[in-house]
């Protein structure tokens, strides 16, 4: 994209001054400050193009033109309409961009209906921070105003929203009565006359005809313009309106958006690109998101299949389900920017690791791959029945950000937008893989992604069963924390332990007497005051637990014992604010706030603005960070690293001068994994987003079940499916979890393929009651060890046949029945009932498993 330099923003503070003052001024002015932020774009005209040429055609396909085919794909196109078709040359099924009976549909009405023949769809602000839609048919193609390119392999399209017609700025805001009803009806006829009658309402008091800007739409803000421009009304009449009545109206440019879309056949998949080079837009009117192919593939209201989407582990819901009464699933990509959004109020939404949507039919499936973008992602699905007929999941984009900036004097309160400095520098790429009956089903779409990680080096390589010849047992100690103390009435932090390290290793030698082995240890709070420690730029181990001798002798202890030791870093959340400038080194908000971070209180489900708080580190001092920290930690010959925040979450930083989204500090964050991989040798890292993957040995709090949105119908093991067999993973800890019967967690394990997790310390419990970490109150080790090696040994027992290998398919075979089958053949079956039950030849007890197939 061509960006001019961007205005210098001195309106904000002009404006605040008079808001102290008490200075009445207009929205308009307050409006021009604020759009100035947003760097301008030189919108083009629409490129000539060029006749497509057809080089194949489909009987099943009137209208649309082949423009490109392979061994496994047909790539066609209807010039007229834009749309187009892919076919799935071995199972013959043809996937359309719109559906193909979009007329007959007896819900959508109006806009609604006219997105089902759109390809792209632009949410964008105004100046004032408002929010307006334009999508591909009703702005672009319905007034031809589309051109095409031919590729190598398919097809580029330009499309131009909006046009250089007149708006409604045309028209007055208020005209005096007389002028209006001798200078404007008078001279019109009697259809001119009603036009704006209904356009214009009368204020007697005042003696003024208002414009009523509802009524100013479609096909009557049409007439009324024409109805001005018959009488005669100038732009000299319209400056004269306005000034006699005080109405300041800052005339915008025209609202012209140009988009330019990219189809393209790439083996096996379909591949749609969005280059950032082809979105411009107005300075006046930044683009706020891009939605890509809404209808992709839709699902109608006859049909049978489900909606695959990236909920926590993964989750379907099925086409026409009935649930009219609940909203749309809508999720971002890798959880929310710290920096942009966070949530006042307590959620139990799991997090979308995965850059994936899926539609699963009995006939063939697609797999949607977020493949660039991810970072600013956000997948969207609904059923049929709310605004239309049809079932349909696609991604939208984030292009430009607002927040609001609240301007207070004594008696005047004034909320002003601020927008992104600059759009998101990259371009919005999605894949789609395509299969037939075959491999129909949430098991068969996951085996493609994985394939495709594996391809693109996003999996590490598979360990073989040698290498994993147990599962792990993952543990998190708890070293020390900081709480406020008081001598003579002063406060001050003190550092109290909760796990020396002479104590962890006691720990761990009972669990060993106990037969528990592959233990994975997660030492956490061990450097610079605790659990809410100090930046790891410069790293010192706490005295309370042992300091960097019982560090050393600790890890000696581990690396004798086979014990795996991973000392606990949090990276991106900062937690002390000393030896940390929040005003240079934590991420900006759009408001210009460095980004703060407040814990959940979990009995009010709110932020606890009275608990330690936490700044979201810039990403651009992430580099820098990681490299003291891996240079400062050499010495303790730990062997690994545990990363707290760094799989977990993906931040921002909007800071003017150095302003990087979050494609940007997505590219930043993987420099770091890559640094600390080749340096710090093994990764455990908490979450499991998916640009993680190819750098961590095991995963921590991954995803085991989804947020039970009301709109979903079944919580599936996607996330599992993909990444079985290359990476050990985990969910949350057993005695920190919302887990009420180990019988429950026990069969979830082996369903999953997962290994136990327990997160300890060994001080009492009530050492934590009234200080930050209340929510460690179960944490006391003694009261769990003998459980945590009773399920050790039962799901270690299931589970080791397994490792190293692929999970294959995963399904329902009743209700609270499910069987996992794995690469070679072995599988288990677990019954989650209360009562005993018959499947497949196999009679399993309540709440039990039985495993059969080949095992090695």
């Amino acid at each position: 994209m061509k960006y001019a330099a961007a205005k210098k923003i001195t309106g904000i503070l002009l404006v605040s001054s008079l808001l102290l003052s008490g200075f009445q001024f207009s929205s308009s002015s307050a409006a021009r400050e604020t759009a100035a932020d947003v760097s301008q774009v030189q919108t083009p005209s629409l490129p000539a193009g060029e006749k497509l040429k057809s080089a194949f055609s489909d009987a099943r396909i009137p209208g649309m033109i082949g423009i490109a085919r392979n061994n496994a794909l047909q790539l066609l196109i209807n010039e007229e309409t834009a749309e187009i078709a892919v076919v799935h040359s071995k199972s013959g099924e043809i996937w359309r961009s719109n559906p193909e009976e979009r007329e007959k549909d007896g819900i959508a009405a109006g806009i609604n209906k006219d997105l089902l023949s759109s390809q792209s769809r632009l949410s964008f602000f105004n100046s004032s921070g408002q929010s307006s839609m334009v999508n591909s048919y009703t702005d672009s193609v319905r007034h031809k105003q589309v051109s095409y390119e031919a590729l190598p392999n398919g097809v580029r399209v330009h499309y131009q929203f909006g046009s250089t017609e007149r708006s409604i700025e045309d028209l007055p805001v208020k005209i005096s009565k007389e002028r209006f009803e001798q200078n404007v009806l008078a001279k019109l006829d009697k259809s001119g006359e009603r036009a704006l009658k209904v356009g214009y309402a009368e204020d007697k008091d005042e003696g003024v005809y208002n414009r009523i800007d509802k009524a100013m739409q479609g096909l009557q803000l049409t007439r009324a313009l024409k109805a001005f421009e018959d009488a005669g009304y100038t732009e000299e009449d319209l400056v004269k309106d306005h000034a006699e009545h005080g109405i300041e109206q800052e005339r915008s440019g025209p609202r012209l958006f140009m988009l330019t879309m990219e189809y393209e056949l790439d083996g096996e998949q379909l591949k749609v690109r969005v280059p950032a080079s082809g979105i411009h837009f107005p300075e006046e009117y930044p683009i706020n998101t891009l939605s890509v192919l809404e209808y992709f593939g839709a699902g109608g209201s006859k049909e049978d299949g489900s909606i695959l989407v990236p909920d926590g582990s993964g989750a379907l819901i099925h086409f026409n389900n009935g649930k009219l009464q609940y909203p749309s699933y809508q999720q971002d990509i890798y959880g929310p920017d710290l920096t942009m959004k966070l949530r006042e109020a307590s959620s139990n939404e799991s997090k979308a690791r995965l850059p994936v949507f899926g539609v699963i039919r009995p006939e063939g499936a697609f797999l949607g791959i977020i493949e660039e973008g991810d970072a600013v992602a956000v997948v969207n699905a609904d059923i049929s029945g709310k605004l239309n007929s049809y079932n349909n999941v696609y991604p939208s984009f984030y292009v430009v950000n607002k927040s609001d900036i609240t301007l207070q004097s004594s008696d005047m309160v004034r909320t002003l937008p601020k927008f992104q400095n600059k759009p998101t520098s990259s371009d919005f790429v999605v894949r789609y893989a395509f299969v037939g009956a075959e491999q129909a089903s949430y098991s068969g779409l996951a085996s493609l992604y994985r394939e495709y990680l594996v391809q693109n080096g996003g999996l590490p390589e598979l360990k073989t069963s040698e290498e994993q010849s147990t599962i792990p047992f993952y543990l998190k100690l708890f070293g020390g924390m900081t709480t406020r103390q008081h001598m003579l009435g002063i406060p001050y932090n003190s550092t109290e332990a909760l796990t020396t390290f002479d104590e962890g290793k006691a720990i761990l030698s009972k669990l060993m007497e106990k037969k528990v082995s592959n233990i994975q240890v997660r030492y956490a709070g061990w450097f610079n005051d605790g659990l809410h420690h100090r930046l790891p730029n410069s790293i010192k181990v706490d005295g309370v637990i042992g300091g960097k001798k019982g560090m050393k002798d600790f890890s000696a202890f581990t690396s004798k014992a086979g014990i795996g030791f991973y000392p606990d870093v949090s990276v991106l959340n900062v937690q002390s604010k000393k030896g940390f400038s929040p005003s240079s080194e934590a991420s900006r908000s759009l408001t210009q706030e460095p980004a703060i971070l407040y814990p959940m209180d979990l009995a009010l489900e709110r932020r606890a603005k009275d608990l330690s708080a936490s700044y979201v580190l810039s990403p651009n001092e992430i580099e820098d960070v990681t490299t003291d920290m891996i240079k400062d930690m050499k010495p303790l010959e730990a062997g690994g690293i545990s990363l707290k925040d760094m799989a977990e979450q993906l931040n921002s930083d909007m800071n003017p001068k150095k302003m990087l989204d979050r494609t940007q500090a997505l590219d930043t964050v993987r420099r770091a994994f890559d640094q600390i991989k080749q340096q710090a040798g093994s990764i455990v890292a908490e979450g499991g987003n998916a640009y993680a993957l190819p750098y961590v040995t095991g995963l921590t709090d991954a995803p085991m079940s989804s947020s039970r949105f009301k709109l979903e119908d079944e919580e599936v093991p996607f996330f599992q499916l993909v990444v079985h067999g290359s990476i050990p993973y985990t969910g949350s800890p057993y005695n920190l979890s919302t887990y009420t019967d180990a019988r429950q967690y026990v069969l979830k394990l082996i369903e999953y393929g997962a290994s136990p997790y327990f997160a300890w310390f060994n001080a009492p419990g009530h050492v934590v009651k009234e200080t930050d970490y209340n929510d460690l109150y179960a944490a006391n080790y003694e009261q769990w060890i003998d459980l945590a090696a009773e399920i050790y040994t039962e799901v270690s027992e299931v589970n080791q046949s397994f490792t190293g290998r692929p999970m294959i398919t995963h399904e329902s075979l009743s209700e609270g029945v499910y069987r996992t089958t794995y690469e070679g053949g072995g599988y288990v079956i677990v019954n989650y009932n209360d009562s005993p039950v018959e499947v497949e030849n196999h009679t399993l007890e309540a709440l039990s498993y039985v495993t059969g197939g080949e095992q090695l």
